[in-house]
């Protein structure tokens, strides 16, 4: 894979974000965004088992999407503070996703403010996303192709980007939101999956304090070097392209693929896989 480094700036102006990289639809790391926010002191795994040690929260690991499988449901459930435990403990493959902070720990709010970036910011979705040492999510896009930007506390976090027009070499599985699973990002096996070596995209190593902007569709692969976490807030999509992807998705898409699991069982599981390996591959002949 071609990747070159996400630019990085220490600050930014409004004017300056929103012509040259939320236009242009480029990635940017902005490495002092935070440091006004009593976050950026306050936040940290011990904070964080103090304030919602009792919350049971949903984890995700890396094994393979099943057809019994419900859409985002989570593989175990634990408290907050015996998760924690197990992340500073040992590395773990559980990943926290999706986890609305108003919703669990409203006090929270307290400690951070929405930026203005030019762009409209929803208001009632901060997500947070823990993970332990080496965990890592599949490589996919967000269903509702927002713009995204991605604050990361505590520890490094290694993200790797590829705009939507290389997904023609990422191995996507129709129906879905993630290239095939068996792909390791990280050390790809260009023997295996030769059309990676086409695809041209990002690197970065996320680190306390900094904020990664992901303009909309992007695809991202996120492993955690250490135990951490992050927090997104999200933009609507702006162009109507993106628009109408993310209602076919968010209104088709996924029903679809759930009904055809029920219908099908494992093998509209197998088939999508096999038709990501056949469509990819035809592109390089």
């Amino acid at each position: 894979m071609k990747l070159i480094e996400v630019p990085r700036v220490k600050s930014i102006s409004k004017k300056d974000f929103r012509k040259y990289y939320l236009k242009p639809q480029k990635p940017v790391v902005i490495e002092s965004l935070e440091e006004q926010w009593p976050a950026h002191s306050k936040w940290s795994l011990k904070y964080m088992k103090a304030v919602a040690g009792d919350k049971i929260v949903p984890l995700y690991d890396d094994r393979p999407v099943r057809h019994d499988d419900g859409f985002n449901e989570p593989h175990a459930q634990m408290r907050m503070a015996e998760y924690i435990d197990l992340l500073e403990k040992e590395p773990t493959k559980y990943r926290i996703f999706l986890w609305n902070i108003l919703k669990e720990v409203p006090e929270l709010q307290k400690d951070f403010t929405y930026p203005d970036f030019g762009i409209r910011l929803f208001k009632h979705v901060p997500m947070l996303f823990f993970g332990g040492r080496d965990s890592h999510t599949f490589m996919h896009y967000d269903i509702d192709l927002a713009n995204i930007f991605h604050f990361h506390f505590q520890g490094e976090k290694e993200c790797i980007l590829f705009p939507q027009s290389e997904r023609k070499y990422l191995y996507k599985v129709p129906h879905s939101l993630i290239t095939h699973e068996s792909i390791d990002f990280s050390n790809p096996d260009y023997a295996q999956w030769p059309a990676l070596k086409m695809a041209t995209g990002y690197k970065v190593r996320l680190r306390h304090g900094e904020v990664l902007f992901m303009p909309e569709g992007y695809w991202h692969h996120m492993k955690y070097i250490t135990p951490g976490f992050s927090m997104s807030l999200r933009a609507l999509a702006r162009s109507p392209k993106n628009l109408a992807r993310a209602s076919y998705n968010i209104l088709f898409m996924r029903h679809f693929d759930v009904l055809m699991r029920k219908l099908k069982g494992q093998q509209w599981i197998d088939w999508k896989n096999e038709k990501a390996i056949k469509r990819t591959d035809s592109v390089l002949a």
